[in-house]
């Protein structure tokens, strides 16, 4: 048992250090539009909770942000707390999603749900606290329809990364939703 729980803390090490890289690679590239970055490091966490289950995939999202802000300088600038209200928003879409329907949600659905979620985390948290100007819900129809082409292109991207044989090797008896 101790074997399996070391590697398993191996594991989420090694995603959450991927994680990390991922987001401070993309921290650095600028975005044409301000507000929307393609979100890299959550193909990451899905990753985790598709391999390791929802409780790897919870340390991971939250090792990832405190590690990229350590990182960026960030931390507890309000980009780190939008960065850690989107995370948690996502998290809590995807623990019903993935617990009640175990199999049944594609990694795409899974992607779509865990984007609209965190942008819809971000919102709340910049129009409740850091910007509450009457007109910044004008902004939330491109932001969502941002994040529901993010978060295909993150479905995408994890199914991609599930099925390299390279990938396949190291997962070996994913748990099940239930148990994670």
């Amino acid at each position: 048992m101790a074997t399996d729980s070391a590697t398993c803390d191996r594991r989420i090490a090694a995603l959450a250090a991927l994680a990390i890289g991922l987001q401070v690679i993309e921290a650095a590239i600028p975005s044409p539009v301000p507000g929307i970055k393609p979100g890299l490091a959550n193909v990451i966490t899905l990753v985790a909770l598709l391999t390791l289950g929802w409780r790897a995939a919870v340390a991971v999202t939250l090792l990832r942000v405190v590690g990229a802000s350590l990182l960026l300088g960030t931390l507890l600038s309000p980009g780190f707390w939008l960065s850690l209200a989107g995370a948690l928003a996502a998290l809590l879409m995807l623990t019903p999603l993935w617990r009640l329907y175990p199999g049944h949600i594609s990694a795409v659905g899974l992607g779509v749900a865990a984007a609209l979620a965190h942008t819809a985390g971000q919102f709340l948290l910049a129009w409740g606290l850091i910007i509450p100007h009457p007109q910044l819900p004008l902004l939330l129809p491109p932001l969502l329809l941002a994040a529901l082409i993010t978060g295909v292109l993150t479905g995408i991207l994890t199914n991609s990364v599930l099925s390299d044989p390279r990938i396949q090797r190291h997962v070996r008896n994913p748990p099940t939703a239930r148990t994670g």
